[in-house]
């Protein structure tokens, strides 16, 4: 019984608190860049191939499959992407961005710009 009563405790507090809770968003900030047009057509961590024209992007611990909304602080516009590989591999940076999103945000003349990554699902 006190085990029973123990577990539907927790298992109340994460819905509150929203670690269980399906529309839970994760916000963070940090570097973003883009991926080289030359990588057009290589393999990704996930088994897909790179296409610059796909809304796509890597990050180094989001599950494949994964929907991110990316806002460029700079320009305020904002990209929905779906993670499909592993990345960036230098410290200061959070995401790499196919060129198309790096495009859509206004990124791809200044290669590197502060974003905010918000996980959709």
């Amino acid at each position: 019984m006190k085990l029973r009563r123990l577990f539907l405790n927790t298992i109340t507090l994460a819905i509150l608190s929203g670690a269980a809770h399906p529309g839970f968003a994760e916000v963070v900030k940090g570097q973003a860049s883009y991926y080289a047009d030359s990588l057009q057509g290589n393999a990704t961590a996930s088994g897909e191939t790179y296409d610059k024209k796909a809304l796509t992007a890597a990050h180094r611990t989001l599950a494949f499959g994964t929907r991110v909304r990316v806002k460029y602080l700079k320009t305020g516009k904002t990209v929905e992407v779906t993670i499909n590989d592993r990345g960036p591999y230098v410290n200061n940076r959070i995401i790499d961005l196919s060129g198309a999103a790096a495009a859509s945000l206004g990124l791809e003349e200044d290669g590197i710009g502060e974003v905010e990554i918000e996980v959709l699902k």
